[in-house]
């Protein structure tokens, strides 16, 4: 207690002056008294509003000015206590509980564990449990049970919570709120849905504390169809009920039904929170979605929300991810105050969009504002390094990351490296890396590897890469597509025969390809040799049209070869980003800038593709595929074709 009270000495220097005061401003007394009544109205206060360490000045008073404590006075003193996470002030405390002949009443023992339990004194809390006489009161048990969990023994607590059961002691819906946020990792979800069933069998299905609760359990194990079918059986939700479920479908990567989602809110007339727009936002950056997070910065200002620090980080990160870094750059000079969130968002939006040598110029400003980076901000300075070719600089990050500020370079960090190395052609020296990280190497790490293989054709290492990474990811379709791709480059038959086979044996098969293009509010998705959109004929059209201006002059590989009399590829290998952009320019008016999300690599066919349509067309295309922004215009690309 000496040692927190120390830092406030000022404050409470001027409060002890004017203790008395205080004190006779209370409603309940006029002068200082020895009755217990007043101080116990004014500790509750006190508590009540947060000011605990006034709380614990004023108890430190009472006992001056030789009023008593009672069975009332703890409850709020303990609080304060616990609040301040102060466990000799709360153990001196217990003894005065003892000493003053407390230790019988409920709300005092239930205050104690409270207090022991938010100390991270879990076994003192214990103890007071066991000595109580008679231990068939559900305050107790719930009190105890809670505790356990919030210090992450949940196992502790569902045993309590048996014997409970077994003693016949009532539980009730704390009890229930005590134990569901134990469950919510897979090991303990199966606890979580007895919990669930036990909950409708005694009837406190209604109750939205609870429903609240395990909606958030099922949504962190990942079970968004169990989530969603609780949460359309809420007959009347709270703003939290909803927040959950649009935030669990961001936590999951499920952005189109966030929207959707926050549209039935919209109807519903339910008002947003902050909560809200920050998951609503993460779901547009996923999209590409600009004009409804637009919308949505309408409401952040018509709101009085402006000045959320949450908010604006989440605009910068979305503006940037749908390919508006003039808007996110605006928002982030605008801002009087920057936390490390922000930099890392806009550092990580230059580096998406290949300009390495911002990023770096950001991340060097914020270094001389006097913040400290982390691990988060350094992955995001790498990454933009490897985008953009600055070698020696990424490898100056890493260094410095080290040297000046202790930080251990995680896998996501080296990744970036051995990326970094990779792309410029250093792929013995990006090996030797892995072999000497003080990490164990990842699949991400081993990965980046190969991906380098391919883009500078070194079969020999890729193959010695690939054993590595499918030894830790052996279901990870897209290393053995890489794998094939790699010998498909070579020329090596049986090489693609041998992915080929492993593939079979293991039932793998490949992701997907799709594409977003958000038109009018709406977001449309395109999936490879799309025949489903109501468009279709009108897509091909346009698409063949595509194809014979491309193809007058020859089409170009990655590298820049022409590749002449090639057949056009058939309906079901049509990839998705040919037919959204197919889509955008059926859709949009004359020079509207094109952007499409897509969620996988582009592949260097439609690379090329992409740049020589932006040759003929006289619009800015803009393609952000898994790892990247590509800008095309006049049958150029940002990234320079190096991706």
């Amino acid at each position: 207690m000496t040692r927190h009270l120390h830092k406030n000495t000022r404050f409470l220097s001027r409060f002890n002056t004017n203790i008395t005061t205080i004190i006779t401003k209370s409603a309940s007394f006029t002068t200082i008294t020895t009755t217990t009544t007043p101080w116990n109205t004014q500790l509750r206060d006190l508590s009540k509003h947060g000011q605990y360490y006034n709380a614990l000045i004023l108890y430190r008073q009472m006992l001056q000015f030789g009023a008593t404590p009672n069975a009332f006075t703890f409850p709020f003193i303990l609080k304060s206590s616990a609040s301040l996470s102060l466990p000799t002030t709360g153990k001196q405390l217990h003894c005065h509980v003892i000493k003053l002949g407390c230790k019988s009443e409920p709300f005092v023992l239930t205050a104690l564990m409270c207090m022991y339990c938010k100390c991270k004194l879990t076994e003192h809390a214990q103890k007071v449990f066991d000595e109580i006489p008679h231990r068939n009161l559900t305050v107790c048990y719930n009190a105890l049970i809670s505790g356990y969990v919030q210090n992450d023994k949940f196992l502790n607590g569902f045993c309590l919570f048996s014997e409970m059961r077994l003693r016949g002691v009532e539980f009730n819906a704390v009890t229930i709120l005590g134990l569901v946020p134990g469950c919510t990792v897979p090991e303990h979800l199966w606890l979580g849905m007895c919990l669930h069933c036990l909950n409708v069998k005694c009837g406190l299905e209604n109750d939205l504390a609870i429903a609240n609760c395990l909606i958030t359990m099922y949504v962190r194990c990942g079970l968004m169809e169990l989530a969603r079918r609780l949460f359309d059986h809420i007959p009347e939700k709270g703003l939290i009920t909803w927040n959950a479920m649009i935030s669990g479908y961001a936590q999951n990567g499920l952005a189109a039904e966030v929207l959707e989602l926050y549209r039935e809110m919209e109807l519903l007339q339910v008002d947003p929170d902050a909560v809200t727009f920050v998951g609503v936002l993460s779901a547009c950056a996923n999209l590409g979605a600009q004009k409804i997070g637009f919308e949505v910065e309408q409401k952040i200002r018509s709101n009085c929300m402006w000045f959320n620090i949450f908010l604006k980080n989440a605009l910068i990160n979305m503006y940037a991810r749908c390919g508006n870094l003039a808007k996110a750059r605006i928002i982030f000079d605008e801002m009087p105050e920057k936390t490390l969130v922000s930099w890392t968002a806009i550092i990580g939006g230059y580096g998406m969009h290949g300009l390495g040598n911002t990023a770096v110029e950001l991340f060097d400003k914020m270094i001389k504002t006097g913040i400290q980076p982390d691990g988060t901000v350094f992955v995001s300075v790498l990454s933009a390094c490897s985008h953009a070719g600055l070698t020696k600089k990424g490898l100056n990050y890493l260094d410095l990351m080290k040297r000046e500020y202790g930080l251990k370079p995680g896998t996501e960090h080296y990744s970036c490296v051995v990326d970094l190395l990779g792309r410029a052609g250093r792929l013995e020296e990006a090996r030797k890396l892995i072999e000497s990280m003080e990490v164990e190497p990842d699949g991400a790490v081993w990965g980046a590897l190969l991906g380098a293989c391919k883009i500078h054709k070194k079969v020999e290492l890729a193959e010695l890469a690939f054993n590595k990474v499918v030894e830790l990811e052996p279901t990870n379709i897209g290393y053995y597509v890489l794998l094939s791709n790699i010998y498909t480059e070579a020329n090596d038959s049986e090489g693609i025969l041998r992915v080929r086979l492993m593939m079979r044996e293991r039932k793998l098969k490949k992701d997907p390809g799709y594409s977003y293009f958000e038109c009018k509010g709406k977001t449309h998705l395109f999936v490879a040799g799309d025949i489903g959109h109501p468009q279709t004929k009108d897509i091909y059209k346009m698409l063949n049209r595509l194809e014979d201006t491309v193809n007058e002059h020859g089409r170009a590989d990655k590298n820049g070869q022409e590749v002449i009399n090639q057949e056009p590829p058939n309906i079901m290998s049509v990839h998705s980003e040919r037919l959204a952009i197919a889509f955008a320019l059926l859709n949009t008016e004359i020079g509207t800038d094109i952007l499409v999300i897509k969620n996988l690599r582009i592949c260097g066919d439609c690379h090329s593709f992409v740049k020589r349509v932006s040759k003929t067309v006289d619009r800015l295309f803009v393609v952000r595929d898994a790892t990247r922004f590509h800008h095309f215009r006049n049958g150029t690309c940002s990234c320079n074709d190096y991706w």
